[in-house]
């Protein structure tokens, strides 16, 4: 769990170190999709996970749209003018979105009670970052703006996987949207090529983006499913902030202010409020199932993994 939640973490400082070397967003956004197809195509051909997704296509590419395509390309262009770290903290707000959106795409209960403080604390955090470690700079308010629309793509993407691509297989889902992404990056890619040839630590740090952070993640997460069952590595999603928090102050020299600390401890504690709908102290009442915790992870993968991850455990035969 800590080596995934690493992996997470460090996407963002990947991709500044990229950025930083000069190549172009939608470039690194390209090379990062099509080397987490590379890792998960073969293994959902090899398992036959495409087989789920037929007649359903349509939704794989909306999916493919709102979690993969354009929210990697906001993050990376928000990342020209925030630091990484804080991209990574704004991310995991995704589980306050996937919470106020439920009840018109799940249709379950409108949030109420610890639910409810949970929102408000998280957009609190949000409100922290935003009036503190951004304030001053234009800029770096439109970065941060980014990064926030691209944690509404994956609430809503999250939510679609739950309802409209139920039952399928979560590997088959996962590199669906993969192909579908990088032929959605593939016109920017062409339209924005990078000027000069890119270093090898950039080459090191795509490669690490997209196999490591993406490909190989998700395996990870799909094999703690597995083991340990969803709800438990839904934890993961409140892990990685820290990591990406450490990674920008120990290697890229990003500074680690109060607000920065307020911001991801308010954001990740109205993101477990809101998820729960209890504090800490409180236990699950009976018949909590993983679902509610589950389907808020906040990285990319994590979410379809996870909600079609419980369809398939109700659905399949045993041993499957």
């Amino acid at each position: 769990m800590g080596l995934l939640a690493a992996l997470w973490g460090a996407s963002y400082m990947f991709i500044k170190i990229a950025l930083d070397d000069g190549m172009p967003a939608p470039s690194i956004v390209f090379v990062r999709v099509v080397l987490g197809a590379a890792v998960l195509v073969p293994i959902a051909v090899h398992r036959g996970a495409f087989d789920g997704l037929r007649g359903r296509w349509a939704w794989v590419w909306a999916v493919a749209l709102a979690q993969i395509a354009v929210p990697f390309l906001l993050i990376t262009y928000g990342e020209r003018w925030i630091p990484s770290s804080l991209a990574g903290i704004l991310v995991s707000s995704t589980a306050i979105f996937v919470v106020l959106l439920s009840p018109w795409l799940a249709k379950t209960d409108v949030v109420s009670g610890w639910g409810a403080v949970g929102v408000v604390v998280g957009i609190v955090g949000v409100g922290v970052l935003f009036g503190v470690d951004l304030s001053g700079t234009t800029k770096g308010i439109i970065g941060g703006a980014m990064v926030l629309a691209a944690s509404i793509g994956y609430a809503f993407a999250s939510l679609w996987v739950r309802v409209r691509l139920s039952g399928a297989q979560p590997v088959g889902v996962a590199a669906g949207t993969m192909l579908a992404a990088a032929l959605a990056t593939l016109g920017p890619a062409i339209g924005a090529p990078p000027t000069a040839a890119p270093s090898l630590g950039t080459w090191l740090a795509l490669i690490a983006l997209g196999a490591g952070g993406t490909g190989i993640a998700f395996l990870l997460y799909y094999t703690l499913i597995a083991d340990i069952g969803a709800s438990r590595a839904a934890v993961v999603a409140y892990m990685a902030p820290g990591f990406a928090v450490a990674y920008g102050a120990l290697f890229l020299d990003e500074p680690i202010t109060a607000a920065t600390i307020a911001g991801l401890v308010l954001i990740l504690s109205g993101s477990w409020l809101g998820a729960e709908g209890r504090p800490p102290w409180q236990p699950k009442s009976r018949g909590y199932g993983p679902g509610a915790v589950a389907e808020v992870a906040g990285e990319p993968l994590a979410e379809d993994l996870v909600a079609a991850g419980d369809a398939v455990a109700v659905k399949a035969p045993p041993g499957r």
